[in-house]
């Protein structure tokens, strides 16, 4: 699906929206659980123990709550927002026609959102004559 010098490839454009979309939502989601790693534990621990979500005790069961392992949220969220960045600069350089590598890495780097990713992968991967084209 070659193109001519003015026009741009869809496909490329399609992956390239597809991947930094994802890219978003990666980073929503990364940010999510680095801030779940450190109020939701509390928040259930209080329903748990007797407490209202406002602090109340409701009887005298209430109790600190358990220290719990928050490294493995802290690292999930980092690795999304890490794996989100890459995927919004691919994004954009699968829009500009920059670079194939640097396209569908981005593209993979989407895989976490599972159907955009996917699909965002197969756009650049069929756009790939047109990174060609520009080259020469």
């Amino acid at each position: 699906m070659a193109s001519d010098g003015d026009s741009r490839g869809r496909l490329l454009s399609v992956g390239g929206f597809l991947s930094i979309v994802a890219g978003v939502f990666e980073i929503i989601n990364g940010v999510s659980a680095y801030w779940r790693a450190f109020d939701v534990l509390f928040f259930w621990w209080a329903l748990i123990s007797g407490q209202n979500v406002w602090g109340a005790h409701i009887g005298d069961l209430a109790q600190p709550p358990p220290p719990a392992p928050r490294w493995p949220l802290i690292m999930m969220g980092f690795v999304l927002a890490v794996l989100g960045i890459l995927a919004i600069i691919g994004g954009v350089s699968a829009i500009r026609r920059k670079s194939f590598g640097v396209s569908l890495a981005g593209a993979i780097c989407a895989l976490p959102t599972v159907i955009l990713g996917v699909l965002a992968i197969i756009f650049v991967a069929l756009g790939k004559t047109e990174f060609d084209d520009v080259r020469g």
